[in-house]
């Protein structure tokens, strides 16, 4: 059954794939207390792939998993090997790497979408919430033609003139900075400040068109 267009286009500002919408029963995901990953980053430069086993049915990794395309159907959920740590509802996707202390830098390929939220989030947090959503996450998204920051579901405003092909984040564990850059000029066009507790991982929602990922890159000089 085909939803109407107005709740189909506010599922997707809201965050939560089209098909959600239509199950009756949520699943409850229980994460396991032990996780595994690759690797642990504690310097700089953190190089990740995106991690397929917390992908949502409706993402597909490509180029050696560094990137990410959303397709409106994607697969029914039942037929995706299950996995505790994989989105069940939300179209999210995390990178393969936890990050617990450090100053890193990657860029994200943004040119073919139009609705996508970029930034880290808890390496245990909740699958069954979005990026953006809760306290454990902290990201810049685009939407209607707009940026902005968000986190605990709360919707900054970002200035920004168009809309680049490409751009940056700079995370400082340490100093609880995540930046947004324009790696044109460079320079950080908006920054979110917090107390990071636990390890992060790279983290993104998609729904609509393709990201790829650029990581282990040096960070621009004259960012603060």
């Amino acid at each position: 059954m085909a939803l109407p267009t107005n709740a189909a286009r506010l599922c997707r500002l809201a965050g939560r794939t089209v098909t959600s919408v239509l199950v009756k029963h949520r699943r409850t995901v229980s994460l396991p207390t032990t996780r595994c990953y690759i690797s642990t980053s504690m310097g700089n430069n953190v190089q990740f792939r995106l991690d397929e086993r917390t992908a949502h049915s409706s993402l597909d990794l490509f180029k050696k998993d560094t990137g990410v395309i959303y397709r409106m159907l994607g697969m029914d959920p039942s037929h995706v090997q299950g996995n505790p740590e994989r989105f069940r509802d939300w179209a999210v996707v995390f990178g393969d790497e936890k990050i617990s202390s450090g100053r890193h830098y990657w860029e994200v390929t943004v040119k073919k979408s139009q609705e996508f939220r970029l930034g880290v989030a808890e390496a245990v947090m909740s699958r069954e919430d979005c990026v953006g959503t809760n306290s454990s996450s902290w990201v810049f998204g685009y939407a209607q033609r707009k940026w902005f920051a968000m986190t605990s579901n709360k919707i900054v405003p970002v200035t920004l003139v168009g809309k680049p092909g490409r751009v940056g984040l700079l995370l400082d564990f340490e100093e609880g900075l995540l930046g947004l850059v324009d790696i044109e000029k460079p320079r950080l066009i908006h920054s979110i400040r917090v107390q990071f507790k636990a390890p992060l991982c790279p983290a993104f929602g998609l729904w609509d068109g393709e990201l790829l990922t650029h990581s282990g890159l040096e960070e621009p000089e004259g960012l603060k």
